[in-house]
């Protein structure tokens, strides 16, 4: 009686000492705001860790993981990689999680699996640099400029690195009109593809001047000595020897 009573006593023990731990982490899960610094964009809530196996000192943990999107806008992708720590800070596993189609205020809740050395007791997030990939954009005719997403990319043909999601290509030409072309990118494209946009004529006349100056307007008049154009309304006379081109744009008849 007394050896079942001290094996009894001793599994008790035990009992005692595993439980307070398995409900101090029910009771208080994880929490990791993104970034670390500045205006916080993602909540990382980890409420659970669920060891389903093991083989040998390497344990195969289950994460709940919940995700918040904190911002005032949609998050179309962020990955990060999940690194767990044991309780003297030494690193002993990470896994990878990503967040699509985040729309603000949105909670999103799913399951991360790591394999781990060890018992976790901390965690750090750390993200991953999004994927890209090179294309040439071009452009008919050729020597538009034009930009990414409202940044400044140079002249078609170019090519130019794009990552992941959707995004947006504006060109523009003296005599053409401004053009938007959307652009998407998807997790599995791959480099070496091209984009090339058609530029519609522009509404207005088109007057090349010899200093390389091209002037978008309507042309009034033009004689033996002098070239008047309506340019944003107002009428501007140049000198008929400064004039190197002039292209004329079809306009619709009115009338008879």
């Amino acid at each position: 009686m007394e050896i079942r009573k001290s094996v009894w006593l001793a599994m008790s023990t035990t009992l005692l000492l595993v439980m307070p731990l398995l409900y101090a982490r029910e009771a208080q899960p994880l929490v990791v705001v993104w970034p670390e610094t500045g205006t916080p964009v993602l909540q990382f809530t980890f409420p659970k860790f669920k060891q389903m196996g093991w083989n040998g000192n390497q344990r195969v943990y289950a994460i709940d993981t919940e995700v918040k999107n904190l911002s005032s806008k949609v998050i179309v992708q962020a990955s990060f990689d999940l690194y767990l720590y044991d309780k003297n800070n030494i690193r002993i596993g990470e896994a990878w999680l990503t967040v699509s189609n985040a729309a603000p205020g949105d909670v999103i809740k799913f399951e991360t699996n790591a394999t781990v050395s060890g018992q976790p007791v901390s965690v750090k997030l750390a993200p991953r640099a999004p994927k890209s990939i090179s294309l040439t954009v071009n452009s008919v005719p050729q020597g538009a400029h034009f930009t990414l997403d409202g940044k400044e990319e140079g002249t078609t043909p170019k090519e130019i690195e794009v990552g992941v999601g959707t995004h947006l290509l504006e060109f523009d030409k003296e005599g053409y009109n401004h053009g938007k072309y959307p652009l998407a990118i998807g997790a599995n494209d791959v480099s070496g593809g091209s984009v090339s946009y058609e530029l519609g004529a522009s509404a207005r006349d088109t007057i090349e001047l010899r200093d390389g100056s091209v002037l978008s307007g309507d042309l009034l008049s033009i004689t033996a000595t002098e070239v008047t154009v309506e340019i944003g309304g107002v009428a501007q006379t140049f000198n008929r020897n400064l004039v190197k081109r002039i292209t004329l744009t079809q306009r619709e008849q009115t009338g008879q």
